[in-house]
């Protein structure tokens, strides 16, 4: 059987004020030509669907349309709820559209929704778990201690009926401990959000959602198949990808990648001014990040770069006084970050290793007792 693998698609993302729509619009009809060629019999769908759990109406439009032609080519299609969605609104209607052949995964409620499909080697069962959290778990299981992402998910899992004939497909939208995190990702403080990738043990494959690398966890058995646009200039070296899988009897796998181009790359460049606007300098469409090697910073040089480079995004300068500045605050970066993030970072830096997380929940309490006192 094979299927084909995505998440983390983030509609209606807005990155450095530019709305990705259009180009999220462009690889959705990149992937439903991979589907054309590949003829899969499911497309699985591992959380963020959308950017925020409220999204734009242009962004549940856009969904809509892809899922419409999913469906048009009798595509088996499934999709769970990550951490940037409301999965209230993702359910919405889904025991209506469940018989058309799209699973979108219900509210978790201490079961996991599964579906049956059959092949030549007989039956392939595909669960369906949505983002969870300890506590989304915990009030359905009175006995047992949930304390840890790990005890959330193990413990969801322990529920569900495992005949060890059958091949289990497994979608969920978590970090798994050892995976690599890109700089466009949410990130929990002290470590609290890792999985420990034994709780899918007895899985054929579990398609993972929530990190935007592409990458195997272990073993080809248990993959993030990565966003399918570059989210961050973090990921600007990364090659994004549909990744296929087949399966044939129980214990054969085999899993490959299928490119994706975009409709306009992320990516940076660097050099001087005159070098990146003078003769033979080349416009370009694609999202930039412009580094400058001028000693001297450029007048409105954020207007005079967009004749050449109308999707600049960002503007910064690498030279003797930004060096000298950047050794006189040191790597500890401060901008935009909460106090418990820089806790964390100052913890690791001085003691060598993160936070436990007794100690990281120990601290999130005490700066949360601080907010308090202040309001």
């Amino acid at each position: 059987m094979k299927l084909l693998h995505i998440s983390d698609l983030h509609l209606g993302k807005r990155l450095n004020d530019f709305s990705l729509l259009e180009d999220q619009e462009a690889i959705l009809c990149r992937i439903l030509e991979i589907a054309d060629r590949e003829h899969p019999r499911a497309v699985l769908i591992s959380g963020d669907i959308y950017d925020r759990a409220s999204p734009s109406a242009e962004a549940v439009q856009l969904f809509d349309d892809f899922l419409f032609g999913l469906a048009l080519r009798s595509l088996e299609v499934f999709a769970v709820s990550g951490n940037h969605d409301s999965p209230e609104r993702i359910a919405f209607a889904s025991r209506l559209i469940d018989k058309s052949g799209v699973h979108l995964s219900p509210v978790y409620d201490g079961h996991i929704s599964e579906t049956v499909l059959l092949d030549e080697y007989g039956p392939v069962s595909i669960a369906m778990l949505p983002f969870v959290k300890p506590a989304s778990v915990r009030r359905f299981f009175a006995e047992g201690e949930i304390v840890t992402y790990t005890d959330a998910v193990r413990a969801a899992l322990r529920e569900m009926p495992r005949d060890p004939g059958v091949r289990r497909v497994l979608l969920a939208h978590q970090y798994v401990t050892g995976a690599l995190r890109s700089d466009s990702e949410e990130i929990s403080v002290g470590g609290l959000e890792n999985v420990d990738a034994s709780v899918f043990d007895g899985f054929d494959y579990v398609a993972l959602g929530h990190l935007h690398s592409p990458q195997n966890v272990g073993s080809e058995r248990v993959r993030y198949s990565g966003s399918p646009l570059k989210y961050s200039f973090g990921e600007s070296g990364q090659e994004k990808s549909v990744t296929v899988v087949e399966l044939g009897d129980k214990g054969e796998l085999c899993v490959r990648t299928v490119p994706l181009v975009p409709l306009r790359d992320l990516r940076s460049v660097r050099g001087s001014f005159r070098d990146l606007t003078g003769e033979g300098a080349e416009k370009s469409e694609d999202y930039l990040r412009v580094i400058l090697t001028d000693e001297q910073d450029i007048p409105d040089v954020v207007g005079r770069l967009r004749v050449f480079y109308p999707n600049l995004m960002k503007v910064e300068y690498d030279n003797r006084r930004t060096r000298a500045e950047a050794q006189l605050s040191g790597s500890f970066e401060t901008r935009g970050r909460s106090p418990l993030s820089l806790f964390a970072e100052l913890y690791e830096k001085q003691n060598g290793a993160p936070m436990t997380e007794e100690q990281a929940e120990f601290a999130a309490e005490i700066f949360a007792g601080i907010g308090e006192e202040d309001a």
